[in-house]
């Protein structure tokens, strides 16, 4: 199996004045972003609100996504902690030609590595032609893989088990495994992360930095100097400072008032946190990439 490679954007969703999910609006964004540097997006990770969108709006956006000329790119998420309707998910995104999926184990209970297998593996006995990222964060979930567990699933499903997003980063320094993409979420850790073997990056703030952490990827592997990773680095510092989801969409709002749009608990930022965000950016001379969701 091909290993997932590269710069991905945890793609956000698009809502409208209902904060219903505009699917066009939604799909265009994660084109955009494609365009603008990003080798693939996640649809329906954190940064999508994906715990808070219904499961019929996440099923006409995977139909709509279905004819899309970059459908080979997409990573689908679940955001759902029943495994009764995570498999009814994928099933309908698996049927629509959709096989890469970002999935991270449930939230609230207490758990660990035994019961996380058994988890995936439900999935994958229904679902064996599924290629499975794990999603390490304990921080929204409360539960965080061990090395040995990661280990564990990527022998017994090799073919289904093929990488790991690492937003906990207690994976990504140590964990070797063949032939699996090792994906850490934030830009500060591409460069070292790329150094280290790992795969790529899946992060919330490629939603704006695309282009720069594409650089900062590519000449990596030429061997070029670096010289865009420390403003990469800088500018995910500045997001960092606040909550990211309501960081990117209060940012994206000076280009497109439909970012204003999230859904609650969710909100924008207050007006001087969001002063702060837009004086911390413009000191790095940084400034949103055009054209999102037009």
């Amino acid at each position: 199996m091909t290993e997932i490679k590269g710069v991905f954007a945890a793609s956000m969703s698009v809502l409208d004045e209902n904060l219903t999910l505009d699917s066009n609006k939604t799909i265009i964004h994660a084109e955009n972003l494609i365009d603008q540097g990003c080798h693939g997006v996640a649809i329906f990770g954190s940064t999508g609100q994906a715990q808070l969108i219904s499961i019929s709006e996440k099923i006409s956006l995977l139909n709509n996504l279905s004819t899309n000329k970059y459908k080979d790119k997409y990573i689908i998420g679940n955001g759902l902690n029943s495994l009764g309707e995570t498999i009814n998910l994928m099933k309908i995104a698996t049927s629509l030609g959709f096989d890469k999926f970002l999935i991270m184990p449930p939230a609230y209970y207490n758990y660990g590595d035994n019961e996380a297998i058994a988890f995936y593996s439900k999935i994958i006995d229904k679902i064996p032609e599924s290629k499975i990222i794990l999603y390490n964060f304990e921080k929204l979930c409360g539960y965080k893989f061990s090395i040995s567990c990661v280990e564990e699933l990527a022998k017994k499903f090799p073919k289904q088990i093929v990488g790991v997003k690492d937003s906990t980063y207690n994976l990504y320094e140590n964990l070797k495994i063949k032939n699996f993409s090792i994906l850490p979420g934030s830009e500060l850790k591409l460069l070292k992360g790329l150094e280290l073997g790992c795969a790529g990056i899946i992060t919330a703030t490629c939603n704006v930095t695309a282009s720069l952490a594409r650089k900062v990827y590519e000449d990596f592997f030429a061997k070029k100097e670096q010289t865009h990773n420390e403003k990469l680095c800088n500018v995910r510092k500045v997001f960092d400072q606040f909550n990211l989801i309501s960081g990117l969409h209060s940012f994206l709002i000076q280009d497109n008032k439909i970012y204003k749009n999230i859904l609650p608990p969710l909100s924008l930022l207050n007006s001087s946190d969001n002063k702060k965000l837009i004086e911390d950016l413009n000191k790095l001379n940084f400034n949103s990439e055009k054209s999102r969701a037009a």
